[in-house]
């Protein structure tokens, strides 16, 4: 009996070991790529993740031009994802900190004449920010700018405690009378409102005086004064969410570093 021809193969055991092993890193790279469409949408700062879930449940987001109303559903990187029938285009999240100066509006209105914030960060990025919070045309301070629309709403929450310290001056001296009534708290519409913190500046006059409290923005602080008769001149945020204005002139910007932004969602 003859001895069956050996027939001849390209088949090379490494090859092939290596390029199953590149299908299969390939595989495995774009499992990895793959995220969750609420968390995608929330990413690109046009709404949270809770809202998203809402959207994509009422069936007005579509993948690929099909509509998706499943929770946990995961896309590709190259999905092209609409929202009410517009294209969602993933952009680059930004947090940029500001130190405020006098006489500068938070309002983006290029119909006035009024100095715009929005001035003073015009090259700090190509995305379109807005501040998280309110800051009056004569206050001074930290302003933090972002399109993290998530962010900025847990930030503008009333729920969210968020430690800020002002230095204000007064139109005229505070009494020790009206120091200690300020700190034992004062009924705003049937409510006791305070400070976490009030004192003089050392070494100023008595109508110059450091403010540390934790919900409420700027007009909270004046309303307090103006109960007692007294109203603030100059307000000045120099802390807020663990943020300082230490290094930053007025006009002044920089970009948040990832541990501040991280600092910033946990509150």
């Amino acid at each position: 009996m003859k001895k069956g021809k050996q027939i001849k193969t390209n088949f090379n055991h490494k090859t092939s070991k290596k390029s199953s092993h590149k299908r299969m890193n390939n595989t495995l790279k774009n499992h990895n790529d793959k995220i969750r469409l609420n968390k995608f949408i929330s990413n690109t700062g046009i709404c949270s993740r809770r809202e998203a879930d809402k959207f994509i449940e009422a069936g007005v987001v579509t993948v690929n031009g099909v509509g998706v109303t499943s929770m946990g559903y995961k896309i590709n990187p190259n999905d092209i994802v609409k929202f009410n029938g517009q294209k969602i285009k993933k952009e680059t999240l930004q947090y940029i900190l500001l130190n405020k100066p006098k006489n500068y509006t938070v309002r983006n209105n290029k119909n006035t004449k009024t100095n715009s914030v929005f001035s003073l960060i015009s090259n700090a990025c190509k995305e379109e920010v807005f501040p998280v919070d309110k800051l009056g045309n004569a206050d001074t301070g930290l302003l933090i700018f972002t399109n993290d629309y998530s962010l900025s709403k847990k930030i503008g929450s009333k729920h969210t405690v968020i430690k800020s310290i002002y230095q204000i001056t007064l139109n005229k001296c505070l009494s020790k009378l009206d120091l200690d009534k300020i700190r034992a708290g004062i009924f705003i519409n049937g409510q006791i409102k305070s400070f976490s913190s009030i004192s003089y500046i050392k070494n100023k006059e008595k109508n110059q005086l450091g403010v540390e409290h934790h919900k409420g923005g700027a007009q909270y602080v004046k309303k307090i004064f103006e109960i007692l008769n007294y109203k603030v001149t100059k307000i000045d945020r120099v802390f807020f969410g663990g943020l300082t204005k230490k290094t930053l002139l007025r006009k002044q910007y920089r970009h948040l570093s990832k541990n501040e932004i991280n600092i910033l969602k946990r509150l």
